[in-house]
């Protein structure tokens, strides 16, 4: 189930909704809503010792499984200003994002709500000097620091663009 399906009626006129391949319009009041993909930022949090942080979730979807600290941006919100508030909700740490390393595709579970596609972006990042230990807060159950060479396997991770975005990690020099 997408974004739109199950859309009937205009949520500003309560007309009736046509629905177009990614798109839902109102002939009444000319209301029209896209099926876009919502865009997320994600950290590959890297401490001094070339370990990498993950958090495992404490919420559905996929609850208690490893993921990359991250979120949704917010409306009028710059993907990196979304990376270090989502790295700072999760984690309490304050960080320097790095190299853009790489965009994937994905779906968010809403549960009854249905299913989001996603645009999920991946930097590079550094925890700023003076940070103590991360703790875990928000969404996320536990941190845990990762060797490239010790990254829990692929059905310990949350969703498919995790282990994607942990390969082209470790295909990178370290530090």
């Amino acid at each position: 189930m997408g974004r739109l399906d199950g859309w009937r009626f205009c949520p500003r006129c309560a007309a009736p909704l046509a629905a177009v391949p990614g798109r839902v319009d109102c002939a009444a009041c000319g209301f029209v809503a896209w099926a876009n993909a919502a865009p997320t930022a994600s950290a590959l949090l890297e401490d001094s010792r070339g370990r990498l942080l993950l958090g495992r979730r404490a919420r559905a979807p996929f609850l208690g499984l490893w993921d990359t600290p991250g979120g949704f941006l917010e409306e009028d919100e710059h993907p990196l200003a979304a990376l270090v508030r989502e790295v700072r909700e999760e984690t309490g740490l304050e960080v320097v994002p790095g190299a853009y390393v790489g965009c994937w595709l994905d779906t968010y579970d809403q549960g009854g709500a249905g299913r989001l596609h996603t645009i999920n972006l991946y930097w590079r990042v550094r925890v700023s000097e003076g940070q103590g230990d991360p703790v875990p807060a928000d969404d996320v159950a536990e941190l845990a620091w990762f060797q490239r060479d010790a990254l829990p396997p692929r059905r310990e991770l949350a969703f498919d663009c995790v282990p994607r975005a942990l390969e082209a990690w470790k295909a990178l020099s370290p530090g």
